[in-house]
C-alpha cells in the first residue's frame, strides 16, 4: 500500500481506499481493478490517514475507510465528515461487530459498514452498491430536485376511526390514475398496508428509517411489495418493543427520498407518533385529518389543526370525516364544523357489505367494489384533495360506462 502522504491530487478522483492492513488492501485490490480503477488510490493509514490526507486534496466522490485501529469510531468518523465533501459515498471496515455501532455510522451517513475479515465477494458486492449509490446521486444533480411531487400525511384523531382503510384505497386510487405511489406505513407494530392487499410487508422499512439517505432507486425495488404496477407499500410488522424510535429528522428525510421516486407519496401516521415526531409534518404538502361526529373527535380536532398550524403552515389541510352512519352522531355536522372552525370536505359512509367483500378477497373496497357509495366516496376524497374534478377510475371512462363496459 502506499503512503497517504505522497498524495498530490490536483482534480477529483472517483475513489481513495485507506486501509489498516495488508490482507484487506490485496482482497480489495482485484474488486478495484476490474472497475476500471487506478489501484495506487488504495493507501495505508486507516480512518485517520484519510483525515489527513483529505484535509489537503479534492475529496474523492468514494471513500473506502477503514476503522480497525481507530479508538473512537464515532468521532473519527465526524472528523472524516468534516473534510468530505457532500455526496460523498464512504464505506468504512472495521472488526467490531457491533449493532449499535453499525446504526450510528448509518446515521452519520456511512452508506455501509463491513466486519472483517473481509471476503471477496462480500466486498465486491458492497463496492457495486456504493457504485450504484454514485450514479444515483449524479442522476438526481442532473435532474435537479424533485419538487413537483404530492406528500400526503394522513392521521386518524383517534384509533379505530378507518384511517388506514382510506389511505389504502387513496393510495390505490392514485396508483390506479397512473401515478407512481408509494403508501408509508409508519405503524411500525400493528401497520395493516400491506395486510389490506393481502401481502406480507417487506422488510425495509427498519433499514430505511436507520439511514434515508440509502433510500433510492434500487434500495426500494427490494425493500417494497407491490400489489398494482404503479403502488409500492413501505411498512413493517416488528416485532413489539424490538425496533428502535426512529431518529430526529429521519420521517421528514425518508418522505421527502420518496418523493423523488415516486409521483405521490401517501403516509399512514398513528396520532400517537405526532407526540414526538413532528417532522413528519414538514414533509407534508397535503394532511389529511381523518375524524368522526364524536365529541372527542371534536375535541381532537381541535387540538390536532392547532398542532398543524404551527409545524406545518403551508400545508393543505383536509377533513373527512368517517364511517358516517354507524352510530348516531354525538355532534351535530354543523356544531362540529363550528367548533373546528374547519369545513368537512368528504363525508364517507359506513359500508359494512362492501367492506366485508373487499375483505374476503384481499383487495380495496375501491379496486374490488367500484362502483359502491363508499368507493365513490373515497373516489371524491381523491377529487378534493388534488382539486380535480373530471378524475375517474382509468378503465371506465363516462362513455365506457353507458356501452356496460
Amino acid at each position: 500500500m502506499a503512503s497517504a502522504s505522497a498524495i498530490k491530487l490536483d482534480q477529483r478522483e472517483t475513489y481513495a481506499a485507506f486501509i489498516c492492513d495488508e490482507l484487506s488492501s490485496q482482497i480489495l485490490h482485484p474488486v478495484i481493478t476490474e472497475r476500471g480503477w487506478d489501484p495506487d488510490m488504495i493507501f495505508s493509514g486507516g480512518v485517520a490517514g484519510a483525515v489527513r490526507a483529505l484535509g489537503g486534496m479534492p475529496c474523492p466522490e468514494f471513500l473506502i475507510v477503514d476503522l480497525s485501529d481507530s479508538e473512537d469510531p464515532r468521532a473519527d468518523m465526524q472528523s472524516l465528515a468534516d473534510v468530505c465533501e457532500p455526496g460523498t459515498v464512504v464505506l468504512a471496515l472495521g472488526t467490531l461487530n457491533d449493532v449499535t455501532l453499525y446504526r450510528d455510522l448509518l446515521h452519520a451517513g456511512v452508506h455501509d459498514y463491513l466486519v472483517k475479515p473481509l471476503t471477496a465477494d462480500v466486498l465486491h458486492n458492497a463496492v457495486v452498491a456504493a457504485e450504484n449509490a454514485l450514479f444515483v446521486e449524479e442522476e438526481v444533480e442532473e435532474q435537479g430536485p424533485k419538487t413537483d411531487a404530492r406528500q400526503i400525511v394522513c392521521v386518524g384523531v383517534r384509533g379505530g376511526i378507518g384511517s388506514s382503510t382510506l389511505v389504502a384505497n387513496m393510495a390505490w386510487l392514485f396508483a390506479d390514475q397512473g401515478k407512481k405511489t408509494a403508501l408509508l406505513d409508519l405503524d411500525l407494530f400493528f401497520g395493516t398496508s400491506a395486510m389490506q392487499f393481502d401481502l406480507e410487508p417487506g422488510r425495509g422499512l427498519s433499514d430505511a428509517l436507520d439511514n434515508p439517505r440509502r433510500v433510492d432507486g434500487l434500495f426500494l425495488e427490494r425493500a417494497v411489495v407491490k400489489p398494482h404496477e404503479k403502488l409500492s407499500i413501505l411498512g413493517c410488522e416488528a416485532p413489539i418493543g424490538g425496533m428502535s424510535d426512529p431518529a430526529d429528522g429521519a420521517l421528514e428525510q425518508l418522505v421527502d427520498a420518496l418523493g423523488e421516486n415516486f409521483d405521490c407519496v401517501v403516509v399512514d401516521v398513528p396520532r400517537q407518533l405526532l407526540g414526538s415526531h413532528v417532522d413528519v409534518l414538514k414533509s407534508a404538502t397535503d394532511i389529511l385529518v381523518v375524524t368522526d361526529f364524536s365529541l372527542t373527535a371534536a375535541r381532537d380536532c381541535i387540538r390536532l389543526l392547532a398542532h398543524i398550524k404551527q409545524i406545518a403552515p403551508t400545508a393543505d389541510v383536509y377533513i373527512a370525516a368517517n364511517k358516517v352512519g354507524m352510530v348516531p352522531n354525538e355532534v351535530d355536522e354543523k356544531d362540529f364544523e363550528n367548533s373546528i372552525e374547519h369545513t368537512v370536505d368528504v363525508k364517507i359512509p359506513f359500508d359494512v357489505k362492501s367492506m366485508m367483500t373487499a375483505t374476503q378477497k384481499g383487495a380495496v373496497i375501491s379496486e374490488e367494489a367500484p362502483s359502491s357509495k363508499l368507493a365513490e366516496a373515497y373516489l371524491t376524497l381523491l377529487r378534493a384533495v388534488t382539486s380535480d374534478d373530471t378524475i375517474g377510475r382509468s378503465n371506465k371512462s363516462w362513455f365506457g360506462k353507458l356501452l356496460g363496459k
